[in-house]
């Protein structure tokens, strides 16, 4: 077996489950595979399209210290994903940098492609990624 035929999926750290679940259930739409236990400690795993999906754990020491982007979204049309997100109260980065600048939106535009950067709770960096 090749990594290369194998699923695979995003795993990020959280200092707080209750805000990481307000974000990832309220905000960005997303429903647990499972019910939580109650257990606050216990992780949860986010399903999303294609077998995929993202897994949350507590792990207060880890949480947000990267400055990379850690889950990218591929999405049809990005736009109307950041309008809903924006209603939802998800703010998205802005940059205005030689090689990275966004629109009022926070949307980075380039030769037939689009991306938006939002952050969870924690500063992990996501991208919805399309067109």
């Amino acid at each position: 077996m090749k990594l290369s035929d194998c699923e695979v999926g995003v795993v990020l750290a959280t200092a707080d489950m209750r805000a990481a679940r307000e974000f990832y259930e309220n905000k960005l739409g997303l429903t647990p595979a499972e019910e939580p236990t109650g257990d606050e400690r216990a992780p949860i795993t986010y399903p999303c399209g294609k077998g995929t999906g993202i897994n949350v754990y507590l792990s207060p020491d880890h949480a947000g210290k990267s400055t990379a982007t850690l889950a990218g979204w591929e999405v049809e049309d990005v736009e109307p994903l950041v309008d809903e997100l924006t209603a939802n109260g998800v703010a998205f980065e802005r940059y205005d940098e030689d090689d990275l600048k966004t629109n009022d939106k926070g949307i980075v535009e380039g030769d037939g492609f689009k991306v938006a950067f939002f952050r969870d709770p924690d500063g992990n960096t996501h991208a919805l990624n399309g067109s």
